[in-house]
């Protein structure tokens, strides 16, 4: 149901819920203090319900709390999209697929020169996005609907069960540490196509290394297939004949 304000605490002077200023600002990936000692100690956890960040040792008193597992894609904070929807309106936020699920970025990443194109950008940091998104990152969503509406009531949502995703134990079983392999794509709605001058980060990486590529001969072998090829091009043809007897 759209415009219940969830997770707002009396005395909070910020417009935001409380969950979502600590979930924004809250640091994750680093070793939980109360587990120094345990393997995949990271804290990948948010409860919504006690506001803070927890690691899978953690997990067994949060179990009947609100949660979300933060996962980590090229060192910034990701969240599946699927469990953001259920709490606020994430419409055209940049989503990426990454490892079969979609995900969108928690907050703006740094740009180590800014956009200077005409094509689409987002709303509130200037990073370079494909149509028909607005923003990069939920956190640059947040930023410009304060800033143009003051308000966020009417795109947070009542979410009264949110559990951890199938197959997430805790407690140093099967531990899910997070991490995402780089292998991403942008998530392409059905209805609109990727112009040209406006590709992945992904795409951007591989149309360099084939431009890069194109002035050598182009090579599919790995340096040992190599190595075999051109020993076995380099062996003699025919029948070896036996030297004449004297």
């Amino acid at each position: 149901m759209v415009g219940g304000l969830v997770g707002y605490a009396s005395g909070n002077s910020s417009p935001n819920p409380l969950w979502l200023d600590t979930l924004l600002s809250e640091k994750f990936f680093v070793p939980c203090p109360l587990h120094e000692a345990a393997k995949k100690n990271e804290k990948n956890i948010f409860c919504l319900d006690c506001c803070t960040s927890i690691c899978p040792h953690c997990l067994s008193p949060h179990r009947c709390h609100r949660l979300l597992q933060v996962r980590r894609y090229v060192y910034h904070d990701v969240i599946r999209l699927d469990d953001l929807e259920k709490l606020i309106d994430c419409a055209y936020v940049q989503a990426y697929t990454t490892n079969s699920a979609k995900v969108v970025f928690l907050n703006q990443r740094p740009q180590s020169r800014p956009f200077r194109g005409s094509g689409n950008m987002c709303s509130t940091c200037d990073r370079s996005l494909q149509e028909p998104f607005l923003f990069c990152s939920l956190a640059c969503k947040v930023h410009h609907l304060l800033r143009s509406e003051g308000s966020l009531s009417k795109y947070l949502y009542d979410c009264d069960y949110l559990p951890l995703q199938e197959g997430f134990r805790g407690e140093g079983d099967d531990l899910d540490d997070g991490q995402m392999t780089p292998d991403s794509v942008l998530d392409t709605p059905v209805s609109f196509q990727m112009p040209p001058a406006f590709v992945c980060e992904s795409e951007l990486v591989r149309k360099k290394r084939t431009s890069v590529s194109v002035s050598r001969p182009y090579r599919t072998c790995s340096p040992a297939t190599e190595m075999v090829a051109s020993m076995i091009n380099n062996r003699r043809k025919g029948v070896p004949q036996r030297s004449p007897l004297y």
